[in-house]
């Protein structure tokens, strides 16, 4: 009981904080309170980050346009262009484990004009390679160094149809660089509905695959949610996976209340449970988790701070403390100031 209490203390101190330190809730933000360089770096780190920022993501751009050019149109010069690559330092702390910490690296290169709704997509560790949903929601680390044998090739059919107003599929097929190559085939659909014309908005995501070496797979993501005032929103989102390479249906269940504080900082609470269904379902963990994330160096440089209390079942529901700390860069032209 004492460390719930003082979970829950952790998690109203960093609420506090930002609800301390916030702005006014009309949105408008002063030249004292938001300064004009937008970072909390001193200048000479400006000054030597800066001009690493703009050479890596212009190679990106560049390199992205070129090859589409190349197999597509002279659109590749003007289109919009989802190319990025990201660069993480994780670390983790949980009560009985080992020290963990990763270095963290993904790209995507988009070629989106190779042809008309045809797109040749070259990124880094496909979502299906990425373990359970255990391993999957642990946000702040997951990110480990893409190899050549993450690497994946491949040609999605986008779907033409607006998600919410009919169902919208994609279809795509390619393979996976290493040896042998490991060819892979997906189906994702998905749909948005808006509840009674209402606040409330349900959204299903659902994608079945197939890899060569890790056999099929299949999820479906069911997020319904609604905003609470304008700067934050209430989510309830339910998950289900299947792999064949384990042969058991993982389930997890969360509540999440997302706050924007202001253009460069926000927080989520959340409360999640994750177990696993078949002749015998069981939980395997529940957790509360405070996540803080701020952008320290315009919307390139993001710092993620998020303490948890965990009631794994391993441990016969005594209570863990965990603790996740995380570093990224983004090298992309257009980013998110905030990304939750």
């Amino acid at each position: 009981m004492r460390k719930v209490l003082i979970a829950l203390a952790a998690c109203a101190a960093l609420g506090a904080h930002a609800d301390t330190s916030a702005e006014p809730h009309d949105g408008e933000f002063d030249a004292v309170s938001m300064p004009e360089n937008d970072s909390d770096l001193p200048l000479w780190a400006n000054e030597q980050i800066d001009p690493l920022h703009d050479s890596v993501s212009r190679w990106v751009e560049t390199t992205s346009r070129r090859i589409d050019g190349f197999f597509g149109t002279t659109d590749a010069l003007t289109i919009e262009n989802d190319s990025y690559l990201r660069i993480s330092q994780g670390w983790r702390w949980k009560e009985g484990d080992s020290f963990q910490q990763d270095i963290g690296a993904r790209f995507r290169l988009d070629l989106p004009t190779t042809e008309e709704r045809l797109r040749l997509i070259i990124e880094s560790e496909p979502e299906e390679t990425q373990g359970t949903l255990a391993e999957q929601d642990n946000q702040l680390v997951d990110d480990r160094i893409s190899g050549v044998e993450s690497l994946r090739i491949g040609l999605n059919r986008l779907g033409q149809r607006d998600k919410s107003e009919r169902w919208n599929t994609q279809v795509g097929a390619g393979v996976r660089v290493r040896l042998p190559l490991d060819p892979y085939a997906r189906v994702i659909s998905q749909r948005l509905w808006t509840l009674n014309d209402g606040p409330w908005q349900l959204e299903s995501d659902n994608r079945l695959s197939w890899f060569n070496k890790d056999g099929y797979s299949a999820r479906t993501r069911w997020d319904i949610g609604r905003p609470v005032d304008e700067n934050r929103h209430l989510r309830f989102i339910s998950n289900v996976q299947w792999r064949e390479e384990v042969d058991h249906l993982e389930f997890s269940q969360a509540a999440e209340l997302n706050r924007r504080i202001d253009r460069r900082r926000a927080i989520r609470y959340s409360a999640v449970m994750l177990g696993e269904s078949g002749s015998n379902p069981s939980i395997e963990d529940t957790y509360l988790q405070t996540r803080y994330r701020r952008d320290l160096h315009r919307g390139i440089l993001f710092l993620d701070v998020a303490p948890a209390l965990h009631f794994p079942r391993e441990s016969d529901r005594e209570p863990r403390w965990a603790l996740d700390l995380r570093l990224e860069m983004y090298f992309r032209r257009e980013i998110d100031r905030v990304r939750l």
